[in-house]
């Protein structure tokens, strides 16, 4: 799934309500995102800096609930199923293995 963050909406709350979203669940269900890293720290990564210019460019990317979270320059978020994650990573590692 992808989400686009609105220009108004925190990264943190866009994380959650994207997983509550894709996992059918209300947002309170759901573990607090605290528990898995501090969202002030997230939100901080992609604040436009103190003179008002936007940052430009980033990426983080973190396990939340069941889904893989990755963040693209505080705009993007995308969500992958865990299990299905992992093992689209497993199968690019395999790819870039050369035989010896």
């Amino acid at each position: 799934m992808e989400y686009e963050i609105g220009a108004d909406e925190s990264v943190s709350k866009a994380v959650v309500r994207a997983v509550s979203a894709i996992e059918g669940l209300e947002p309170r269900s759901l573990r607090p995102l605290s528990d898995v890293l501090d969202p002030d720290a997230l939100d901080a990564l992609f604040e436009a800096r103190s003179d008002g210019r936007p940052r430009i460019g980033g990426q983080i990317l973190f396990v939340y609930s069941n889904c893989v979270v990755t963040i693209d320059n505080g705009e993007y978020l995308t969500l992958d199923p865990l299990d299905t994650a992992w093992y689209d990573r497993q199968e690019r590692k395999s790819s870039h293995r050369h035989p010896e």
